[in-house]
């Protein structure tokens, strides 16, 4: 029996209807939500970065451009901690260089110290925080990769806070699939995605912190990083009986006093570049499970 012609009509009329409430809606959420910024290629997902402009015109500067050209005039400290190793003065730190960009920069954010004490919810929103920005050079300069890390200016705004060897946290920060988060256990080094509520190890060190399992709820991963460092947060008699930092960044080495002082090598060590000056921490070479 053939449909009525008017039946076919009113279900049009009703699919366009419904077409038009979707969008309507769609809409609505977007203007509560406000604007996210237009995800970088290499970003597969779009983060809600604060002063994202400030971000790229940091990467973009001169002044970003000329730290990357000084800290790969230097080879990286090896061979000992008598190995000494200078940075020229140059005018033009860039010259006689290959030629570089410095791509648009991801986000990296960590587990919180509320999240870790266990008096922050296990949701996204309280259970990580953006904390840096990472960037890696558009080739290799020198047979050489480098990072370039920004940290959060006091009042708004982005700053050149290091330059590391390698770009493996930026592979890293770059890994999320559409709809997840990443986010890191900086004391393992461990990378994770977050997917809604469920917590999945990007990296080797990820993987071993969640006793070998391929996923677990977030509710299941903060009773682990609570078991884990809970009792060592700043001000524990842990943290205060100097055997450790504590949770949270790491304390930032002696600065050097210009950029002429020699950066003395030891075996796995990484010359850093930090604010304008050269510091020298323990290598930790990026890896990436």
């Amino acid at each position: 029996m053939r449909e009525p012609r008017t039946s076919r009509w009113q279900a049009a009329s009703r699919l366009s209807r419904l077409t038009a409430v979707l969008t309507l809606g769609a809409s609505a959420l977007l203007s509560v939500a406000g604007p996210v910024h237009a995800a970088p290629a290499e970003d597969p997902l779009p983060v809600d970065i604060p002063d994202y402009q400030a971000a790229l015109d940091t990467v973009r500067s001169i002044d970003t451009r000329n730290a990357v050209c000084r800290f790969l005039t230097v080879p990286v400290p090896a061979g000992g901690s008598d190995a000494v190793h200078t940075i020229p003065e140059k005018t033009n730190p860039c010259e006689g260089m290959p030629a570089f960009t410095i791509k648009d920069p991801l986000a990296v954010s960590e587990i919180t110290p509320g999240f870790v004490a266990g008096t922050s919810q296990p949701i996204a929103t309280e259970a990580i925080k953006l904390t840096r920005l990472v960037s890696s050079l558009s080739t290799t300069v020198n047979d050489r990769q480098a990072t370039v890390m920004l940290a959060p200016t006091q009042g708004g705004g982005w700053h050149l806070a290091a330059v590391r060897e390698g770009d493996g946290d930026v592979a890293l920060a770059g890994k999320a699939v559409a709809g997840a988060l990443v986010f890191t256990e900086p004391q393992i080094r461990g990378w994770y995605q977050l997917k809604l509520i469920t917590v999945e190890p990007l990296n080797d060190q990820a993987r071993e912190g969640l006793g070998g399992r391929s996923a677990m709820s977030l509710s299941e991963y903060q009773k682990l990083v609570k078991a884990r460092y809970a009792d060592k947060m700043p001000a524990s008699e842990y943290d205060t009986k100097g055997m450790s930092s504590g949770y949270g960044p790491a304390k930032e080495a002696k600065s050097a006093s210009s950029a002429t002082t020699p950066l003395v090598g030891a075996s796995g060590a990484a010359l850093v570049l930090a604010g304008g000056a050269f510091f020298l921490l323990r290598r930790r070479r990026d890896t990436i499970g």
